[in-house]
């Protein structure tokens, strides 16, 4: 035993391995030395997990057929750390894993495993019980403990049987080394074979799996008893016997010598029929009179392939390396000449034949049958236009690189796979420039001759068909406007921006100003529309129609208008702050703008009331014409006034009426206020007013009717 000194400490950290030389003396024999190495490993909590530690304990099932010392339970999930010790002399189970129950054929490992039987479970039919109770011990003293219980289940595979418990068989002498004397062939599952006797195992050796026998040397005149055993691989007790009684037959016949003794060749596909691939120089036995017989045999397409004419080897069909037929059999054909003297068996020579048929690029690869495809115009960067597909005859089939003649390019928007002949769009399409394409696709066959350089290939045309996309005109929203801005001289002024949307492909839309921009008083820069001050001196008001569609300048477009109403003021002009008053309207094409002109038909009353305050306004003229026929106003004294004078003066202390006329502008849609009459410099004035709507102060002649702003 070796046991820790009292008062040590291990630190896996610092020293994790520790190298003791045992030295061992027995009576009568010679000192022995051997090391003990001692391994520390980090210290963990120590724990044994339900239901192992429960009351019932933990319950495994197996079948009786499973394989001897084949783990069945692991009482820790993770290795119990601790000493690890190996080498030296046989061990007991590790220190922290420990059987209670002796009775058990099961095995505790010293890694906590518990394996099936080192010879297996017994095949019974009745299910076997087996109760282990195990302790767990760490190196700091704490343990746990708890029960596995196991239960073996009957298998009910089939047992292992012999056909035959007992065979003869003759073997020719002078059978050489390797050579199949015999098999044997049991009944059951997993089966596995051994030899148990002769004793002399050296002449014969067996295949375990397959049951063949074979001779190791060659055989001469002999006898031997052979037992052969067969057993079940996962319960070596279900086995079963037989015997062989093997003779090797003595013969005075010598078999004939061939040259060569076996034959290797590399041919290619398109060797001729009749021709001789080999021709065997064979010598008689001595002794023999009887002439020499050349026979074939081996698989079907041996027979097929080859025939012998006498003592040569010749090719009696075509060796075509691209059929089905021969690339199952891996393009390589053999067979066996057997050369007898008279047709004895016994008196034969076997030639083995190995034939390895090579590939011949013979066919020019194949154009495609549909040769035309068709892609939308709006295709995307590396959107698929259709396969190439060409065909190849050579083996492997259809084993093609594409290529595509000139490359990509702009007088050519496309590109093909290399290896699928997959065609994709790696340019701008556009069917109003070019409705379709022709590429020249260059075939080139890979890999169907023994020599890489003889390749074939073929040029195929393709035509590629643009389809049009029709375009949708943009949506803009909303499609009439009416905005104020206010002039300011020297800078360009942003107006609005335009909010319009076109096609999901993302293409850019154009804007132009169609109408209304006669006099060039507003730029379109994108969808931004600024208007260029100038000399403008009143408000004014204009009408503009904006253009949009996708596509550049020349392109044939579908395209949406917006129209806008701009009122422009002049910055001495104050005028309402600029508010933009959205018109919506729905969308619709073509694009429809509807004037409207209001009409107002006044009822009964208010003509009624517009005679009356007519008829008052004519007094109140011809009180302010009596006025003036009569003395001008004194700046100290007062006028003698009749009745009619009074009633006039009366009035003159209002304001007199504004007049306005309005002309609008032909072709700048222009709403401008015009002057009512023009100033002479001899005219006089007698009034001062205020205009209402600008607030500006002007001077009128109340007899003429003329005015003049100050």
């Amino acid at each position: 035993q070796v046991m820790l000194r009292a008062g040590a400490k291990l630190d896996a950290h610092r020293v994790n391995q520790y190298t003791l030389t045992l030295r061992a003396t027995c009576p009568g024999e010679d000192e022995v030395e051997d090391r003990l190495f001692v391994w520390v490993t980090a210290g963990q909590e120590l724990r044994c997990d339900t239901p192992f530690a429960s009351a019932r304990g933990d319950m495994v099932h197996v079948m009786a057929d499973v394989a001897p010392r084949t783990p069945l339970y692991a009482v820790l999930p993770q290795p119990l750390s601790g000493l690890m010790v190996s080498g030296g002399c046989p061990q007991t189970p590790e220190e922290g894993f420990r059987l209670w129950n002796h009775d058990t054929p099961l095995i505790l490992t010293r890694r906590g495993l518990v394996l099936a039987p080192a010879s297996g479970f017994n095949p019974s039919k009745d299910i076997q019980t087996f109760r282990l109770e195990i302790k767990v011990l760490d190196r700091h003293g704490h343990n746990c403990s708890g029960v596995v219980t196991v239960k073996v289940l009957p298998s009910h595979h089939p047992r292992v049987r012999f056909l035959k418990l007992q065979q003869d068989v003759t073997v020719p002498m002078g059978i050489g080394p390797l050579e199949v004397v015999t098999q044997v062939q049991a009944s059951g599952d997993n089966v596995r074979y051994a030899i148990l006797t002769p004793m002399a195992p050296a002449l014969f050796t067996i295949n375990e799996r397959t049951g063949l026998i074979r001779s190791t040397r060659q055989l001469e005149g002999a006898h031997a008893l052979i037992l052969v055993r067969a057993y079940n691989t996962l319960c070596p007790d279900d086995q079963d016997s037989t015997t062989l009684n093997i003779t090797v037959q003595r013969t005075d016949h010598e078999a004939p010598s061939c040259v060569p003794a076996i034959f290797v060749s590399q041919v290619p596909e398109t060797v001729s029929i009749g021709s001789t691939l080999v021709t065997l120089r064979c010598t008689q036995p001595v002794g023999t009179e009887v002439g020499l017989q050349y026979t074939l045999e081996g698989p079907p397409i041996s027979h097929s392939h080859f025939r012998m004419e006498g003592p040569q080897l010749q090719v009696n069909i075509t060796l075509d390396y691209d059929s089905e037929a021969m690339a199952a059999v891996g393009f390589q054909i053999t067979a066996t000449i057997v050369v007898t003297v008279g047709g004895q068996r016994l008196q034969s020579t076997r030639v083995p034949v190995l034939v390895t048929v090579t590939p011949v690029n013979e066919f020019t690869p194949s154009c495609p049958s549909v040769a035309t495809f068709t892609v939308l115009e709006t295709a995307a960067f590396g959107s698929t236009v259709g396969f190439v597909a060409g065909t190849d005859r050579d083996f492997p089939l259809n084993n093609l690189a594409y290529s595509l003649e000139g490359g990509p390019g702009p007088a050519q928007p496309f590109f093909i796979d290399t290896h699928t002949g997959e065609i994709r769009v790696v340019g701008h399409l556009n069917s109003q420039w070019r409705k379709s394409y022709r590429l020249t696709v260059q075939l080139m066959d890979t890999r169907n001759d023994l020599d890489p350089v003889k390749r074939l290939s073929r040029l195929c045309e393709v035509t590629v068909r643009l389809q049009a996309v029709p375009h949708k005109a943009p949506l803009c929203s909303p499609e009439v406007q009416e905005l104020w801005i206010t002039a300011v001289w020297g800078s360009r002024q942003s107006v609005t921006r335009l909010q319009c949307q076109g096609s999901p492909d993302g293409t850019a839309l154009a804007y132009i100003i169609t109408r209304g921009n006669e006099e060039r008083r507003f730029w379109m820069e994108g969808n931004t529309v600024f208007y260029l001050p100038d000399d403008l001196t009143e408000p004014c008001t204009f009408v503009l129609l904006v253009e949009v569609w996708e596509g550049g300048p020349s392109a044939s477009r579908r395209s949406t208008v917006v129209a806008l109403v701009v009122h422009v003021t002049p910055r001495s002009t104050p005028v309402p702050p600029s508010i933009i008053i959205p018109h919506t309207t729905l969308h619709r094409e073509p694009l429809v703008i509807t004037q409207t002109e209001a009409v107002w038909h006044p009822p009964a009353w208010f003509i009624a009331v517009l005679t009356i305050s007519g008829a008052l306004l004519l007094a109140t003229l011809g009180c302010m014409a009596h006025r003036l026929l009569r003395s001008p106003v004194t700046q100290h004294g007062d006028l003698e006034q009749g009745p009619m004078a009074a009633f006039c003066s009366s009035y003159s202390s209002r304001d007199p009426a504004k007049v306005f006329l309005s002309k609008r502008a032909m072709r700048g849609s222009c709403m401008t206020l015009s002057t009512l009459s023009h100033l002479s410099t001899q005219e006089q004035f007698d009034g001062r007013a205020q205009d209402t709507r600008t607030g500006r102060d002007y001077l009128f002649n109340s007899v003429t009717g003329a005015w003049h702003w100050i």
